[in-house]
């Protein structure tokens, strides 16, 4: 399994994680006028000029969380689209939904983070947004934040995979996430962090 806490791993999880959320956010702002989907707290006025790589990767700098948030809030992000089907990532919510994601998975993994304030300057908003944000993510959730480390060691597996698999450009089709978008083949996972089994769904 790749060392995520490398320094040379780091940078590709960022680049592949940013590149999957493009590609997921195009392709529902594409179908948007084809599905229904509701305005949220995390839905911006218009689109950020800073693009998704460029906004993780700030996080990442800034943030200085432990690399396995950033599984973590890959797990939480797909958690929350599934319990949202009506809230699809899109490119007016992506950045929020992102840096709230993040925030929850240091929050929860890590013995030292920093508070929201800290978290809402990197994310370039204010500080209650970033509360409203956080409440609405763990709600949405179902405050389903526990993993079990065969969740998170399957999830890490996946990403790896799709690392070393993923080519410079592809088709949203071969795409191997779901989060949110209309797609027949998915891969799901069984998670047990309830004492009972989860079906959790990734695109493919």
């Amino acid at each position: 399994m790749a060392d995520f806490e490398s320094p040379t791993v780091m940078p590709k999880l960022i680049t592949f994680l940013s590149s999957l959320l493009q590609r997921v956010a195009e392709s529902n702002d594409i179908n948007q006028s084809l599905q229904s989907q509701k305005i949220s707290v995390f839905h911006g006025l218009t689109r950020p000029s800073i693009s998704i790589q460029s906004y993780l990767e700030r996080i990442f700098k800034y943030a200085s969380c432990s690399p396995s948030c950033y599984i973590v809030a890959y797990v939480y992000l797909d958690r929350f689209t599934q319990r949202q089907p009506t809230l699809p990532i899109n490119s007016f919510n992506v950045h929020r939904l992102l840096i709230t994601s993040v925030m929850i998975a240091a929050k929860f993994m890590d013995d030292l983070y920093y508070n929201n304030a800290c978290y809402a300057k990197v994310g370039g908003i204010s500080t209650t947004e970033m509360n409203f944000l956080e409440v609405d993510f763990l709600f949405g959730l179902g405050f389903n934040l526990n993993l079990t480390p065969t969740t998170f060691y399957k999830y890490c597996s996946y990403l790896e995979r799709e690392m070393m698999m993923l080519q410079p450009q592809i088709n949203m089709s071969e795409s191997k996430l779901y989060m949110g978008i209309s797609s027949k083949l998915h891969l799901s996972f069984n998670e047990d962090d309830s004492s009972h089994h989860q079906q959790q769904q990734l695109a493919v």
